[in-house]
């Protein structure tokens, strides 16, 4: 199956082109670009090579409520006049906002796309799908944008002070549950011609920050993990650490107590549970090359000389740290980023593991890529 997907680079597109490409090997992700939208010969070709299109590429803000408006009318034109070019008959799954049914000008582009993209559709003898979406939040998503949870989690980790404008009740949906969505829609195979998608929680603006705080003084100025007894917790816990900086935050020193019995040092508190082991690795070996979408993993070097790489998946930016058995100190693995941990010393290297979630064959949440 070719699945093409419309605004691959944006918060829903990239989970859910990499979800496909590393869960679904019976599907092909069609490559897609920006600039298609710039020119129509190449958005025909897209449009061509695609069995199923996922239609998420719009405009959420601009200068002006016009400029909304009319960029995301003419976006979903040039769509609407490639699928006509082609003869396009595949099924095409259109993503909207539960934002319709007000009264601005982002919901007003929305709903008209979304109804002249049915009509097109049905005119062409194709399968068409309406996505009526709440509120999502979840790694990667671009705050001061369009997801308060993203905002309040930069802001935090920034030290700056959110600003709630009206302390409502929200519906959310995590990321991972909308690609669940769209993924069970694809291979059903059939045309809803307007499918709402549920929330998944409900919270007031207040509660999710005040959680959002409690992650900040717990796991960044006190180095332990919350007790994370909800889903919606662990969602949310995951959320706040993809807004970490990498490049300026590890690797982090550890507090190494010396005295005549010896040194200490506190790998990491928890509220939550988890799974402790450690490693031994020959020099010049590395172990992983792989990443998870949901679980929390430190690495932390006891004894030996390593070198820990990470890379995002879809990106080609590598970090690097080296880390000193001499000097302990740790690294967490982000949700999202391929990684691994190669001994780059002369003798054997003894390496600390702690993970959230004990080791399930039948679920393991580990995906492999080099890094």
């Amino acid at each position: 199956m070719k699945i093409g997907i419309t605004g691959q680079y944006g918060f829903i597109g990239y989970h859910l082109s990499q979800t496909i490409k590393y869960k679904f090997k019976d599907a092909f992700v069609v490559p897609y670009k920006k600039s298609f939208f710039n020119d129509l010969t190449l958005l025909n070709t897209f449009v061509k090579s695609c069995d199923v299109i996922i239609h998420l590429a719009g405009v959420n803000r601009a200068e002006t409520d016009e400029k909304v408006y009319n960029s995301n009318i003419q976006i979903n034109t040039l769509l609407k006049n490639a699928l006509i070019n082609v003869d396009f008959s595949g099924h095409l799954i259109f993503a909207s906002s539960y934002q319709e049914e007000t009264k601005g000008s982002y919901g007003k582009s929305k709903k008209e796309s979304r109804v002249f993209l049915e009509q097109t559709i049905k005119n062409l003898g194709g399968r068409y799908t309406g996505l009526i979406i709440p509120n999502v939040f979840g790694p990667f998503c671009k705050p001061n944008y369009n997801s308060f949870i993203a905002t309040f989690c930069s802001k935090i980790l920034n030290n700056e002070t959110p600003e709630i404008i009206e302390d409502k009740e929200i519906k959310l949906i995590y990321i991972d549950d909308l690609v669940d969505e769209i993924i069970k829609i694809i291979y059903k195979g059939e045309g809803v011609i307007q499918k709402n998608i549920e929330s998944k929680t409900e919270i007031k603006v207040t509660d999710a920050l005040s959680i959002i705080k409690s992650f900040n003084d717990l796991y960044i100025k006190s180095n332990t993990v919350p007790y994370l007894n909800s889903r919606f917790k662990l969602q949310l816990f995951n959320t706040f650490r993809s807004y970490y900086d990498l490049s300026i935050s590890y690797p982090k020193m550890l507090n190494n107590i010396i005295d005549h019995r010896g040194e200490f040092s506190e790998i990491i508190k928890t509220d939550s549970g988890g799974q402790f082991s450690f490693s031994i690795t020959y020099p010049g070996k590395t172990r992983g090359n792989h990443f998870h979408t949901r679980k929390i993993e430190r690495f932390i070097v006891l004894n030996g000389i390593a070198k820990i790489s990470l890379r995002k998946i879809g990106n080609d930016k590598v970090y690097e740290f080296l880390l000193d058995g001499n000097k302990p100190s740790y690294v967490d693995m982000p949700v999202w980023y391929t990684h691994n941990i190669t001994n780059i010393g002369k003798t054997p290297l003894i390496t600390s593991f702690w993970i959230n979630e004990p080791y399930n064959s039948e679920d393991p949440d580990t995906y492999f890529e080099n890094v």
